[in-house]
């Protein structure tokens, strides 16, 4: 168990003790802290699955040597999926799928949504560079078929060739599919999917904690006044307001 899930159980008990609001001290507060056992490998395994799904590996790679702690998957394969995500972020939407296919055919094969997603990036990208005639081809051969097919599919489409209406995208109202963060977006769920091929979470552990972190002290703040945690980044305590 880490850190983060022992805290929230502590917070979890407390919140049990009375009906009404009590104030806890900090002496009380770290004496309870002080008192959970954490074990410096369940501490390093997080901050490796950290950095493994996120694609630092570098850090992984120097982690390793340093702690001991072995990942769950081949620190070499990072560094493929993350030019995977890097050309979908760069707009190298044809490049990202051959990167993608090399790793693992059956990643496009058995998500449609994904492939769709891809080849909407595609179509996009023709788009933005002024390229009408080969967006308005592709879309009727490659998007239309697959629109045809599934309604949701149809809609995204339409939203995007709606695109080629605008000769002022500022004032189109699906302009955001320009934004880089549409790519951003894209490339996330392909790093999604290729962490699912290789049977690793497509989500860190570390944020989700935060999260629940952050969720028992509100539900604890109805029941007590308790050195609280503002600032995540620095994880100090500070005095209850009484």
């Amino acid at each position: 168990m880490s850190m983060f899930r022992v805290f929230i159980s502590q917070l979890a008990e407390i919140d049990t003790m009375s009906t009404s609001k009590k104030v806890i001290t900090r002496e009380e507060w770290e004496k309870k802290l002080n008192d959970v056992k954490i074990r410096k490998e369940d501490m390093n395994k997080l901050v490796m699955n950290f950095l493994v799904t996120e694609g630092y590996v570098e850090a992984a790679e120097r982690f390793k040597m340093e702690s001991g702690t072995e990942p769950d998957i081949d620190l070499a394969t990072i560094t493929d999926r993350m030019a995977v995500k890097k050309a979908v972020q760069c707009g190298n939407v044809e490049d990202a799928i051959e990167k993608v296919n090399d790793l693992n055919p059956e990643i496009l094969d058995t998500n449609p949504q994904l492939f769709f997603h891809l080849q909407q990036q595609r179509l996009i990208e023709l788009i933005r560079n002024g390229k009408v005639e080969e967006a308005l081809e592709f879309a009727q051969e490659e998007l239309a078929p697959r629109g045809e097919e599934n309604q949701s599919f149809l809609e995204e489409l339409e939203r995007t060739v709606a695109l080629l209406a605008f000769e002022d995208v500022s004032n189109c109202p699906v302009g955001e599919l320009l934004d880089i963060s549409q790519r951003l977006k894209t490339a996330s769920e392909v790093n999604a999917a290729i962490l699912t091929s290789q049977s690793h979470e497509k989500d860190p552990k570390l944020p989700s904690l935060l999260k629940m972190l952050i969720w028992a002290q509100n539900q604890l703040d109805e029941k007590a006044a308790y050195p609280r945690i503002k600032d995540l980044s620095t994880a100090i305590l500070e005095d209850p307001a009484v």
